[in-house]
């Protein structure tokens, strides 16, 4: 961990869980001072620990005092819970259509299908009921979760992971009302995403009308998220559950959208700027700018504004007795 050992260096430790539920063979991490009391009952055999804490109350055996125990964990994690690798190869019952082309170590699951002109790079794992759709490119070390559909028009990148039943690619919702009846836009453009990118379970990412939808290296997207046709969203998002993001809308490098936020068509968002949960926000924001509320607006008024609803019961009740006080 590129730590400090204090204490017992022979504890055994065979996992990781909380202060509170921990056994003498787990691991358990303290980073904020709020916990110091649930450390002094706990029964955890080491402990990750901010310096700041170190010396906090307790009685476990063992403690690793580094920077940042949040941090440590991203090594911690996956030495004491290595995922094993599932087999290489294709199982019997997934389709393979003609002309598809698949890289070494490909690994495609029971009854998933691959389309005609599809192709898969090296180390590629489609799981099970997967439909990668015809001429899909999915890249080297990418990884579907079981029942990923990938519609035709998509290009998935490298070291990209979907979640399972997310849909990538369909059509957005554009129609025309004509001759008394909704006529449906054709959907021609693609849905790209980029490498490294990871997209929660049940999200799904629609395809450009005429332009392409793009979602941008490294960004990561929670469950139950909605991204419409031609959005394109910058590098390294970070975009919360049951997010939705309305068509032709522009999301720069580094912004981040809190659950359940609403985003309006046709508007830019600037890099690093933040959106709180449940904000609507229906007009640009700008770089780096905090916006909370509905209708979103600088955090700081917003939370003016919401402390003015908070009185207005009582100011309208000492207006409805001036009122009455008034009347001859």
């Amino acid at each position: 961990m590129g730590g400090e050992l204090v204490g017992d260096g022979a504890q055994i430790i065979r996992g990781v869980a909380p202060l509170d539920r921990a056994e003498p063979h787990e691991l358990s991490f303290l980073s904020h001072a709020m916990y110091v009391p649930a450390l002094r009952s706990s029964r955890a055999g080491a402990l990750l620990v901010a310096p700041a804490l170190a010396a906090a109350e307790g009685t476990t055996p063992a403690r690793i005092v580094v920077t940042d125990p949040h941090e440590a964990m991203l090594k911690v994690l996956p030495a004491l819970y290595a995922v094993a690798d599932d087999d290489d190869g294709i199982d019997p019952t997934a389709r393979i259509g003609r002309g598809a082309r698949l890289g070494a170590r490909v690994c495609v699951g029971a009854f998933a299908v691959i389309g005609e002109g599809a192709a898969l790079g090296d180390g590629a794992r489609i799981d099970a009921h997967c439909v990668v759709g015809r001429g899909v490119t999915v890249g080297a070390g990418s990884r579907l979760h079981p029942a990923v559909t990938l519609y035709p028009g998509t290009v998935v990148g490298q070291r990209v992971t979907v979640h399972a039943g997310a849909r990538i690619g369909s059509d957005g919702f554009g129609y025309v009302y004509r001759d008394g009846a909704h006529q449906k836009i054709p959907h021609v453009g693609r849905c790209i995403i980029h490498d490294d990118v990871e997209i929660g379970a049940n999200t799904t990412i629609d395809r450009g009308s005429i332009d392409d939808t793009v979602i941008g290296a490294g960004t990561k997207i929670d469950n139950l998220v909605h991204i419409a046709h031609n959005v394109r969203i910058g590098r390294l998002c970070y975009i919360t559950a049951q997010v939705g993001i309305a068509g032709s809308t522009r999301i720069g490098e580094g912004v981040s959208l809190g659950g359940q936020a609403g985003i309006n068509g046709h508007i830019t968002i600037g890099a690093r700027a933040r959106i709180a949960g449940q904000a609507g926000v229906f007009g640009d924001v700008p770089e780096g700018a905090t916006w909370s509320g509905y209708p979103a607006r600088p955090h700081a008024e917003s939370l003016r504004v919401q402390a003015a609803l908070n009185k207005l019961a009582a100011v309208a009740k000492q207006l409805l007795r001036l009122t009455r006080e008034s009347e001859p």
